[in-house]
């Protein structure tokens, strides 16, 4: 059974970092896709980073300077989002999914087939 659950969230204040976890399991394929996407209040969900699991592609929506920072551990059971310098903007529940088994990963939401519940990011200034 395919099962991803996302944690670390919480409040911290403006400038803060967080590191947010997405523990998975189940996924049989030889590659797959990991999106992290986030709903602010009153928006639309949006794609924030994504990491194949061979670690050959990543990217994220601050195209790589450091605002935010994808990966994954050693075993490959956890995908990680750094998030760095935080801003109110950034206050929103994150979502970990799975696109299994793509040839290139994707931004659109669509595309991720298993979403995790979220976690909730409060940022105050």
């Amino acid at each position: 059974q395919q099962h991803v659950a996302e944690s670390g969230g919480g409040s911290v204040q403006a400038g803060g970092s967080l590191k947010l976890s997405c523990a998975h399991s189940g996924f049989t394929e030889e590659r797959n896709c990991f999106g992290w996407f986030r709903q602010s209040p009153g928006k639309e969900r949006e794609w924030v980073a994504y990491i194949r699991s061979d670690d050959e592609e990543k990217y994220d929506r601050d195209s790589g300077r450091g605002r935010f920072a994808v990966s994954q551990d050693l075993a490959k059971t956890t995908v990680y989002l750094q998030i760095n310098r935080l801003k109110p903007e950034d206050t929103g529940i994150y979502y970990c999914a799975v696109d299994p088994g793509p040839w290139i990963c994707g931004v659109e939401s669509k595309y991720y087939r298993v979403w995790g519940k979220g976690t909730q990011v409060t940022v105050s200034s």
